[in-house]
């Protein structure tokens, strides 16, 4: 006979619900049971929420927000905060996040709960590795010394503040790799200028990047998994105070995922290295040129997640039909990458 006692569920909010790592986060908690809220700016992003089971609350942030309070309808508690927001400048962004998660936070003490805090940055705060075979090659660990490019800097060390609210909540800071899968993230700018290229006279891709380039990442859902296993892990002291690293056991290499793309695209003139002084190259350092080899031994020991999904250079033409087939929807997650690396462009002031 069943049980009539109703099971306790574990509540998080995701901020920055609708965007493409916080969305598959979302996901993950949903599958696993947690009862799952998901901040989004406007109301016509609800929809894709709502079809996925995850409870939409609208609202920006900003100081002045007023969503906290709509929030407070449903719960007034939260075990797990997840902040997947991003934006150019972060400080002033950074500073917006922490006064709304203390207001989250001060309520859900109040009512016998202190939250985890899992803050979202990435992998670039380290800056890059060297090249595949290059002698002394090593990991980025959490111990790495952090050397982020200029754009990423106010991230990086906004995200490192979190540690300084003990007074209302735990935190630990989060470092994904560059993610890939579904609408694919900045992988899909590869993905139609390959197409591009294949439509061409030579049938060629020119990249001005050295080919034993480390191109480490994750599936974007494994990534959310992980997420979920700090979320689940028994011992909170384990995790508060810490950064993690997100990246898949084993990298690509540019290499790897040039020869799958001349297969997948039938570039019968290949993927060719040119130099960075020929006008007709497309600016892909940002997606393909940052060598990284990241370590996550420490997530991995810790709560026994592993990554599960195959590599891109592994599963490309299934990535890429993925994509294709978002694109052709209009998917939100593909619009807004576009938009992304017109400011990311923008910032760095590059053509």
């Amino acid at each position: 006979m069943a049980s009539s006692t109703t099971p306790s569920r574990k509540t998080v909010l995701v901020t920055g619900a609708n965007g493409y790592i916080g969305f598959a986060v979302c996901r993950a908690f949903n599958r696993a049971g947690w009862r799952t809220y998901g901040l989004v700016r406007r109301v016509e992003a609800a929809s894709a929420l709502i079809a996925e089971e995850i409870i939409p609350i609208i609202g920006s942030i900003s100081k002045d927000a007023t969503w906290v309070e709509d929030l407070h309808q449903h719960t007034k508690t939260v075990d797990v905060v997840v902040s997947c927001t991003e934006q150019f400048p972060f400080a002033a962004h950074y500073e917006a996040i922490a006064i709304l998660i203390r207001k989250l936070a001060e309520i859900s003490n109040k009512h016998g709960v202190r939250p985890l805090v899992l803050a979202s940055s990435g992998c670039k705060d380290y800056g890059t590795t060297g090249l595949h075979g290059s002698p002394g090659l090593a990991p980025h660990t959490e111990d790495s010394p952090l050397h982020p490019m200029d754009l990423l800097s106010e991230r990086c060390f906004s995200s490192l503040r979190i540690f300084e609210h003990k007074d209302l909540f735990d935190a630990a800071v989060i470092r994904p790799t560059p993610v890939f899968g579904y609408d694919s993230s900045y992988y899909g700018m590869v993905f139609e200028l390959a197409a591009a290229a294949a439509k061409t006279k030579e049938r060629s891709f020119k990249l001005a990047m050295d080919f034993n380039t480390i191109t480490h990442g994750c599936h974007i859902d494994d990534c959310g998994e992980a997420y979920l296993a700090l979320a689940e892990h028994a011992d909170r002291s384990a995790i508060t105070g810490q950064c993690f690293n997100i990246s898949a056991a084993r990298y690509d290499t540019l290499a790897a995922v040039a020869k799958a793309m001349e297969v997948e695209y039938g570039l019968t003139g290949g993927v060719v290295q040119v130099s960075a002084e020929d006008p007709t190259v497309p600016f892909l350092d940002m997606v393909l040129g940052y060598s990284q080899w990241v370590d996550s031994t420490k997530i991995r020991k810790l709560t026994g997640w592993s990554d599960k999904r195959m590599l891109l250079s592994e599963n490309l033409h299934v990535y890429r039909m993925a994509y294709e087939e978002a694109a052709k929807r209009g998917h939100e997650g593909v619009l807004k990458v576009k938009e992304r690396i017109a400011e990311i462009r923008t910032a760095a002031k590059m053509p």
